[in-house]
């Protein structure tokens, strides 16, 4: 298992410094807006960090935080796991439908990140003429394309703003590249239920 993680980091390796040198690379957003990333190291040099598009990088958004709204919760790879099989959680793939219906995490229901705040009822709210009664509402474990993809956050906090209890949130960041990478099984999407 070793070996194939090695070559795949060389590969990587190997396309970042070849669309870098023939000027191919797409300079890509790191935080916010931001290309670069300057900083400066403990010996006195000023580095710049820059994120390239490559096969490894799969996605073009920019670095997501591991807490996207106070209160949401982090979780990892078994957690995941964990909660494929609980009946008191939702496993929400909040990714656009075509992503949905290519690949993913086994279990899960697909609410695209542009549509959350209208299904919040498939998540155990209801409606009222306030709005959203979220107090009977499932847990939710919410997951997009991964690290750098801003679908599962936005929709995350259009959740809470329309009255999703934070704590009922959890969000697993590493999202379908980690999922993947770690060569776990994904399934095609499906919207029977």
């Amino acid at each position: 298992m070793k070996n194939v993680f090695e070559r795949v980091a060389l590969l990587c390796a190997i396309t970042l410094m070849t669309l870098a040198h023939d000027g191919l690379a797409d300079d890509l957003r790191i935080v916010g807006e931001e290309k670069s990333f300057i900083t400066t190291l403990p010996s006195g040099e000023k580095i710049t960090i820059t994120r390239q598009m490559t096969p490894c990088a799969k996605n073009k958004g920019w670095l997501q935080p591991l807490v996207p709204e106070p209160g949401i919760v982090p979780v990892t790879e078994i957690e995941v796991l964990n909660a494929i099989g609980d009946p008191s959680m939702i496993l929400v793939d909040m990714r656009t439908e075509e992503w949905f219906l290519d690949a993913t995490i086994p279990g899960s229901v697909n609410i695209p990140y542009t549509e959350v705040a209208m299904r919040m009822d498939e998540l155990g709210c209801s409606k009222n003429d306030a709005g959203w009664d979220c107090s009977t509402a499932a847990k939710v474990v919410g997951f997009c394309n991964g690290p750098v993809c801003p679908q599962s956050p936005t929709a995350m906090k259009a959740m809470i703003r329309d009255g999703f209890p934070a704590g009922k949130i959890h969000y697993y960041r590493g999202g379908m590249l980690d999922w993947e990478a770690l060569g776990l099984t994904t399934v095609e999407g499906d919207f029977a239920f």
